[in-house]
């Protein structure tokens, strides 16, 4: 019974601070309404300092789409800039020149994790890209990709990325047993000389590969 009535006791006192706390609660909710109401000009501030923060965010973020869709429209990289780079230099390279042909929405996910996706991308026909990227330091001498990377890229670029467009993309060289596999499996190869002609000219790549599947939606 003792325990009982302590039970009791204690829930009749959490209801009772419950009750003083929401009732404190709605009084301060009150009191800061009717300060407001008495000081509008504060409103009336506050607005002006949210509209001229957003106004300048907007104003920044135009003019940084300016100048990436003017830095875009020139850019051009020689084979040996390319060769000189690091991995992920070389990752955010291919993505840069994706974003020149059009694809607004690329980028690099190259990294820990990616799944066989370096670089993701949509292009103006609505075909969306899944591009792997292997980098080699000494060009044509460094090690060839064969078909184990083509496995792991076949595996999950259609399943999990959703890809239209599957690309295995080096500035290196590819196994002979490496293209006959990509014929199989409709990955395009981009060896150092289709990714010389693509960095350092002004096509697409979609230009420069064979059967890449038709647009999703009407170019314009």
């Amino acid at each position: 019974m003792r325990r009982r009535r302590r039970r009791r006791s204690r829930q009749d006192g959490g209801a009772v601070v419950a009750g003083v706390l929401a009732v404190a609660g709605i009084g301060l909710l009150v009191a800061v309404v009717q300060w407001l109401l008495a000081h509008w000009w504060v409103l009336v501030l506050a607005g002006m300092l949210a509209a001229g923060v957003a106004a300048v965010w907007w104003r920044q973020a135009v003019q940084r789409q300016r100048r990436e869709a003017v830095r875009a429209q020139g850019l051009r990289f020689q084979v040996a800039q390319l060769d000189a780079l690091d991995h992920a230099q070389f990752e955010h390279a291919v993505r840069d020149l994706m974003f020149r042909d059009g694809c607004r929405d690329a980028v690099r996910t190259g990294g820990r994790g990616d799944r066989g996706a370096d670089v993701i991308a949509t292009d103006p026909a609505g075909r969306r890209w899944v591009i792997q990227c292997k980098h080699r330091r000494n060009g044509t001498a460094g090690s060839a990709i064969g078909t184990p990377d083509l496995q792991r890229l076949n595996g999950t670029a259609r399943p999990i990325h959703k890809a239209d467009v599957v690309v295995m993309l080096t500035n290196g060289r590819f196994t002979r047993d490496a293209r006959p596999f990509s014929k199989d499996t409709g990955i395009h190869l981009v060896d150092r000389d289709v990714l010389a002609r693509w960095a350092a000219g002004s096509w697409p790549l979609w230009d420069l590969l064979p059967k890449v599947p038709p647009p999703r939606r009407p170019e314009g």
